[in-house]
């Protein structure tokens, strides 16, 4: 736990603790602070937390969400300055706190969102005073007894068929919820005072540490954007996307289907009135598609084509209460974001008219400021470009995701690949500065880190600790942090030993226990083995111990580069070990190719890529096995995800010429009218996964051709890979700010280059 400024304000519920509602609910509570302002300048600067999840209005308007998504050991807040909405009179803080149900195991399509850490208790904290213009203090607004709270009844949660992770949508008795409830006239007097039952701290200085070790949020606030649909796709709905009011008649049944136009994430607002008794049911799909029995394996075609294709999905229902009026419509709001390129709105009016008058949402995301661009001579890729975009940008919230729709889980490889396309279309590091605090967090006694975290959920995969030390590396090479390298050392230390205390007296890593998941990558050959070698139970895996030998050379680099040489060389002494004892026992003179691993009759492109990377192979030998892993028929075949590392072996190989016909894949995903890139080839589960945005990579570094020589940019090579191309220009954006790039072949063929860098920025070229 950091030093904070909390001090004064204790954590509130609608009880005291130990807590009696049974284990297995969740719990929604409002709670609401009056105070009164005088006519003169204020200040007032708040400080907010709970548990689990919370949204902070003021005055009725909606100011904060959150907490930041931590864990048991680190519990974030947000600070808020409110000092310009303050009015003279009265005011209000109001929020409503959503704690999830403690269960062990984590019971999947019951347990709310996976990444949200809870306490087996609710709790609400807020500390912050209205100051005058001499620092006096006003009136202390802390949580404690005078803070007023209501327990929800209105709220029961839908068990998740197809998500199982995110947290699940809604059933709402509009007439038990406590309407205006944010509002400055909103009648109080029936609610119960809300009971402070724990100190931010241990008032005796003992060290004795509560579940709840406050930090200050790490990363900025998500934006949220008010933004409407762009077109009804079926049904007579134009005045959704107008704000024209929509009628329904008694016992009418109302059916829109509405498109955003591309994969979004936002908070669903509905704004009604009369029709009390009225059913609405919304659901959010990420696509049109032929109808399945499941979410796992589909076939889905054409994602816009509506005339051969249905909404799948989960219901949010909403009862309607008959309270709104035309000029005070009576307004419904699911406590989470939806993910949703299309949505299916369904009202099935009772006795009373019922009368539409918004169906929006606010938009919601990381604020990504996106600087960088591409253009080229070659139109096909430029469409690469825009999806890429928006399938980053749709994966990151308070951590990067896996996938907004289905499980909004942050994992490590997925996380690596984010944070460097993050990198060069931004150069932003602060998310990815949480995540590699994150998954140091996750930690476990044997040095094993969780391949996903945070999480209510634990899961490990052994091959994606290995990320987490490369994305380090990764790090240190873009912004040249010496502080963080040295903070993580001693984790991946611990990740390293792990590795070496597994060693087979053949000097391989063995295969990684039953209860680890040994998962490489989603391709056809391995669906039964869930992404991994099918000899993984059996037989040390090759490509893990290739990605263990490239690790190493990572890790040894970083310990050189801080001080700690001797680590260092020992490390590249066990990557040579691992190599060799590669070189003997899973390569094959017969296929000229790795096995799977030793003696195994099966081959993929994957531990070919990974001979390259570790440098098992170098030179010439490197030149032909990738010739090889591009030529070979039979081998299981690299998908989107592991394409990033295809891409960077081919680079290594000095062949990256070759790249450029990969591109084939995305443009194929682009025909099918995508807006994001898809999960894998395999199941075609998720419509937007961010591990897929590679052009953001390829485009900046390597057909701009700007990388880093030095770590931090401070020397950057700027050395473009034309391929095909005759021209593109764009900008690379790195931490000394923006590099443009402008190269064209001319009718020589000679290759001319401009290049704009910054100031002080040496530029090799």
């Amino acid at each position: 736990m950091e030093n904070t400024p909390l001090r004064h304000a204790q954590w509130i519920w609608h009880e005291g603790n130990p807590h009696t509602a049974p284990t297995s609910q969740h719990e929604l509570v409002y709670f609401r602070r009056t105070f009164h302002a005088p006519a003169l300048p204020v200040r007032l600067v708040i400080y907010v937390s709970a548990d689990s999840r919370y949204r902070l209005c003021f005055n009725g308007d909606p100011v904060a969400v959150g907490p930041c998504k931590g864990d048991g050991r680190t519990h974030y807040y947000e600070t808020v300055d409110l000092s310009d909405r303050v009015k003279p009179g009265p005011n209000v803080l109001a929020a409503k706190v959503l704690h999830y149900a403690v269960s062990q195991p984590f019971p999947r399509g019951f347990g709310g969102p996976a990444s949200v850490w809870r306490s087996a208790s609710g709790a609400f904290l807020l500390e912050g005073a209205l100051i005058d213009d001499a620092g006096g203090v006003i009136e202390a607004l802390h949580t404690d007894e005078q803070w007023r709270c209501l327990m929800d009844t209105s709220l029961t949660f839908a068990p998740e068929r197809f998500t199982l992770f995110a947290g699940g949508t809604e059933l709402v008795d509009g007439a038990r919820i406590p309407h205006g409830w944010d509002g400055l006239h909103f009648d109080e007097s029936r609610w119960a005072a809300a009971v402070p039952f724990f100190p931010i701290m241990d008032p005796g200085c003992t060290g004795e540490l509560s579940p709840w070790q406050l930090a200050p949020r790490p990363i900025p606030p998500l934006f949220e954007r008010l933004t409407r649909f762009r077109q009804v796709v079926r049904g007579e709905a134009a005045g959704l996307l107008t704000g024209d009011a929509v009628p329904v008649q008694p016992y009418e049944t109302f059916v829109a289907e509405l498109d955003a136009g591309e994969l979004a994430t936002g908070y669903l607002q509905l704004a009604v009135s009369g029709g009390a008794g009225a059913v609405v049911r919304i659901l959010c799909s990420e696509c049109y598609e032929p109808y399945s029995p499941t979410p796992w394996q589909r076939n889905k075609g054409v994602r816009d084509d509506a005339s051969n294709g249905v909404l799948l999905g989960e219901w949010d229902v909403y009862t309607v209460a008959g309270c709104g009026t035309p000029t005070r419509p009576e307004t419904y709001e699911p406590f989470l974001f939806r993910t949703f390129r299309y949505l299916r709105l369904q009202v099935e009016a009772g006795s009373e008219p019922l009368t539409l008058h918004r169906f929006d949402y606010r938009d919601t995301g990381y604020p990504l400021q996106v600087g960088a661009s591409f253009e080229c001579s070659d139109p096909t890729l430029e469409p690469l470009w825009r999806i890429s975009l928006n399938t980053l940008q749709r994966c990151m919230h308070e951590t990067y995701e896996d996938c907004p729709y289905y499980e909004q889980l942050q994992y490590t490889m997925d996380t690596r690949l984010q944070a460097l396309f993050t990198y060069h279309v931004s150069g932003d590091d602060r998310l990815a500065r949480k995540a590699l605090y994150d998954f140091h967090s996750s930690l476990l006694p044997s040095g094993m880190l969780q391949s996903r975290y945070p999480n209510a959920h634990p899961q490990v995969i052994p091959g994606f600790a290995l990320h987490w030390v490369m994305m380090l590396a990764d790090h240190y090479r873009h912004y040249g942090d010496l502080s963080l390298v040295r903070r993580y050392r001693p984790t991946v230390d611990a990740v390293l030993d792990w590795f070496d205390r597994r060693l087979t007296p053949e000097g391989l890593v063995g295969p990684a226990p039953d209860a680890y998941w040994s998962y490489v990558d989603w391709v056809h050959q391995w669906s039964e083995t869930a992404g991994a070698p099918s000899c993984y139970r059996t037989k040390p895996l090759t490509v893990y111990n290739l990605m263990y030998a490239a690790s190493l050379l990572d890790a040894a680099s970083l310990l050189e580069a801080s001080g700690r040489g001797e680590t260092g060389a020992e490390y590249r002494q066990r990557a040579a070990a691992i190599s060799a004892s590669v070189q003997q026992h899973c390569w094959s003179p017969e296929r000229g190719l790795f096995a799977d691993g030793p003696g195994a009759d099966a081959f993929s492109q994957h531990q070919q890529v990974w001979a390259v990377l570790a440098e098992t192979v170098t030179g010439d030998e490197a030149r032909a096995l990738m010739e090889r892993t591009l030529t070979e028929a039979g081998l299981a075949q690299a998908s989107y995800s592991f394409s990033f590392f295809l891409f960077r072996a081919l680079e290594k190989a000095g062949m990256y010429d070759r790249a450029f016909s990969l591109w084939e894949t995305w443009r194929k995903m682009a025909d099918l009218h995508l807006t994001t890139w898809t999960e894998d080839p395999v199941g075609q589960r998720s419509d937007c996964h961010a591990w897929g945005a590679v052009p953001l990579y390829e485009f900046p570094a390597l057909i701009l051709g700007v990388q880093p020589v030095e770590p931090g940019y401070a020397r950057i090579r700027v050395a473009p890979q034309p391929g095909p191309l005759t021209w593109a220009r764009g900008t690379v954006m790195t931490p000394r700010g923006p590099v443009h790039v402008d190269w064209r072949i001319d009718d020589q063929g000679k290759l001319c280059l401009n290049v704009n860098a910054p100031a002080g920025m040496a530029v090799e070229a």
